[in-house]
């Protein structure tokens, strides 16, 4: 299990540590939520948990086949929903893939990204768009 120690370090900032390895990652308020939206925001955090993770189990899924994923990217973005309350209304993420792959490999992979427990977790509500670009960099 993992551990994670926050602080609220004032004017809408807060500091959270990863006990094993010490990790610190620090959020701010957005701009359209009386902060100064010079970090990440708790819900940008939450957009790039979901991209991460997306990448992170292509690249186990690629090192389960022995497929070279280098250059995998992703671009992640958040749309806000205001009713009936303020909360993430979509994320969209697009993976880019400079190599093409065959259909059985593709399909391995893009089913991986579906995977991920960050997906699995979010509420259905929220729209998430996972769109594939293989042959792009």
């Amino acid at each position: 299990m993992a551990k994670i120690t926050l602080t609220y370090d004032g004017n809408l900032r807060t500091t959270a540590v990863h006990e094993e390895s010490g990790s610190v990652i620090q959020t701010d308020a957005p701009k359209d939520n009386q902060g100064k939206g010079e970090l990440f925001s708790p819900t940008d955090l939450l957009a790039t948990a979901l991209g991460t993770c997306v990448l992170t189990l292509m690249g186990i899924g690629g090192n389960k086949m022995k497929v070279d994923l280098q250059g995998l990217r992703a671009t992640v973005e958040k749309k806000m929903a205001q009713a009936p309350s303020r909360k993430i209304g979509e994320i969209q993420i697009h993976i880019f893939c400079p190599t093409v792959f065959d259909s059985e490999v593709t399909q391995k992979l893009e089913q991986a990204a579906l995977g991920c427990p960050v997906h699995q977790s979010l509420h259905p509500d929220v729209q998430q768009k996972i769109l594939f670009h293989w042959g792009q960099t």
